[in-house]
């Protein structure tokens, strides 16, 4: 249940706190007040778009904190390392430069794992749904959704997926002869190619590195010669070598008078050995140098080679020799064609069967649920002062498609006597409102969500049917509840508790605030729903009247 909501910097809404309750909380105001921006802020806080211009002007972020109480210990916050509290702190903050910061009970997550979330724990219904129920497209979603038929559509898209990728496989390998034969003489051109030019992994990798070694033979050599008369000396000058020994053999004879100097003939005879050392290794590379202009005129030679056959197979010896193997997997498959599609075609048929199977028991559950939920939406239209609608779910068998091989459209017939017609093409915008309405109900049976808010689901409403539909909504709301942003007086008059959104200006800037209602201010806000701004005695009676019979 939705507890608290803080509001910070969202259009005209500076700062606002507001306090839910439990049962039928109702949210009033003059048009533009801002009823609507306290619905997308709860709309921010459970993952839905926010975007920058909801930011107040001269602000640098907005920020929304709900506090939830009583939520259940859904596996979400396991999944998602979020520790549980069943009392829920959620934090969303809009910055000016497009980021969003997401918190949920103190740890940050991402606007995808709080819309997760948010689905469990707000349902938000607005005029936009009345609008997603003349889309023939969206029956389906609503039957299903009511079926429960989840498990059932992953199981049969697993199927169905399989089946077209299969179907897609045979399309790829099914070529026209001369198509085939173009493409067989293109590989094996290409694998002739490649062959001849017996590739090794890493080969152009080495041979450029010893080109590299080759084309700088000269410097190389004469940095060696150069080391190794500084190791060894030359006719003018000792080596390294010989001044090391020189040296370690003087301090060798001090010890003979004093051990203070050990230390010290150890540290230059260990580096006199090394030295020594070093300059073997140093002679014997260049002894081991060698390098001739016909090797380098070999190397380029064969670089060429594997530099053609790059700019057509792959950037490395490697690629090449890969794209081998698959040139030649594509030949064989092309040579051998016919017997793969067989296969194919023996596998897709199996595939199909099973996606069939898997089609006809989603139908069968469709079917099943497609009578309880007409029957269902009847008796909620009869408590909404629509006795002699009917309704139905009309299906027309398909061919096996991402959904199943069904489609489902919504029938009715708003009067008696009036043929059934697709939903679309009969229902008024009172009778769609309350259509819509009856529908939620019955969808919201099936789920866990404990909040349900209605946003001006009520247009096109009035009278005698706004009085059932208030009632409805109470009626609800004795399970679950309920936030209904409305413009009836039956409403308003049927809430527990009563939100007043109004606004003011104050020094060039506007203001909008949220206030809970007492039974006067009850009365006067109801009044000005029935009459307008001018509020006289008789709509204050009649406002009076109102609250009484809904207590």
């Amino acid at each position: 249940m939705l507890s608290l909501l803080h509001i910070e910097n969202i259009a005209v809404i500076e700062c606002a706190d507001i306090t839910f309750h439990k049962g039928f909380n109702i949210l009033t105001g003059e048009t533009g007040a801002g009823k609507s921006i306290v619905i997308d802020g709860i709309s921010a806080i459970i993952g839905e778009r926010a975007y920058r211009d909801m930011i107040r002007t001269g602000a640098d972020k907005a920020s929304v904190r709900a506090v939830f109480t009583d939520v259940p210990m859904f596996s979400w916050f396991e999944d998602n390392n979020v520790p549980y509290d069943p009392e829920t702190v959620i934090v969303r903050e809009i910055y000016l430069d497009g980021r969003n910061i997401c918190k949920v009970n103190g740890t940050a997550i991402n606007v995808t794992m709080l819309r997760q979330l948010g689905i469990q724990l707000i349902n938000i219904h607005g005029q936009h749904d009345s609008a997603a129920l003349f889309n023939e497209e969206n029956h389906l979603m609503y039957l299903d959704a009511y079926a429960d038929n989840q498990s059932l559509r992953e199981d049969y898209s697993e199927k169905y997926n399989i089946l077209s990728q299969l179907r897609q496989e045979i399309k790829r390998k099914t070529m026209d002869e001369g198509e085939k034969l173009r493409r067989m003489e293109t590989l094996r051109y290409q694998i002739d190619e490649i062959e001849k030019a017996d590739l090794k992994v890493g080969e152009d990798t080495a041979l450029e590195e010893r080109r590299k070694l080759l084309q700088n033979a000269e410097k190389i050599s004469d940095g060696i010669y150069t080391a190794v008369e500084c190791l060894y000396g030359s006719d003018d000058s000792d080596g390294a070598a010989a001044l090391l020994q020189q040296a370690e053999r003087e301090i060798s004879r001090l010890q003979r008078f004093t051990e203070s100097y050990n230390g010290i003939h150890e540290r230059i005879a260990d580096l006199m050995y090394q030295v020594q050392y070093l300059a073997e290794e140093v002679r014997e590379a260049r002894d081991e140098l060698s390098y001739s202009a016909d090797e380098l005129e070999s190397i380029e030679a064969r670089l060429d080679v594997i530099h053609r056959l790059r700019k057509k197979y792959g950037a490395t010896c490697a690629d090449i020799l890969d794209y081998l193997e698959r040139a030649k997997q594509e030949l064989d498959e092309i040579e051998f064609a016919d017997e793969h599609i067989e296969r194919l075609k023996n596998k897709c048929h199996k595939a199909e069967q099973e996606a069939t199977s898997a089609a006809l028991l989603l139908r069968k559950s469709r079917q099943n649920a497609a009578r309880l939920l007409s029957q269902k939406i009847l008796e909620e239209l009869s408590a909404l002062d629509m006795p002699k609608v009917q309704f139905s779910c009309a299906f027309t068998e398909t061919e096996l498609s991402a959904i199943g091989m069904d489609q489902v459209v919504f029938y009715m017939s708003a009067n008696a006597g009036e043929a059934l017609k697709p939903m679309s093409k009969v229902a008024s915008g009172g009778e769609l409102a309350r259509i819509m309405l009856a529908m939620k109900n019955v969808l919201a049976e099936q789920d866990q969500i404990n909040t349900l808010i209605f946003d001006e689901v009520d247009t096109g409403v009035s009278g005698r049917a706004a009085q059932k539909v208030a009632e409805k909504l109470r009626s609800v709301a004795k399970n679950k509840q309920v936030l209904c942003v409305t413009h009836l007086p039956q409403l308003a008059a049927m809430g527990d508790t009563h939100l007043l959104i109004s606004k003011e200006e104050r020094q060039g800037r506007t203001y909008t605030t949220v206030t809970p209602l007492d039974l006067e201010g009850r009365k006067r806000e109801v009044a000005r729903i029935i009459g307008g701004a001018n509020i006289t005695e008789t709509t204050l009676r009649s406002a009076e009247e109102m609250l009484l019979a809904a207590t």
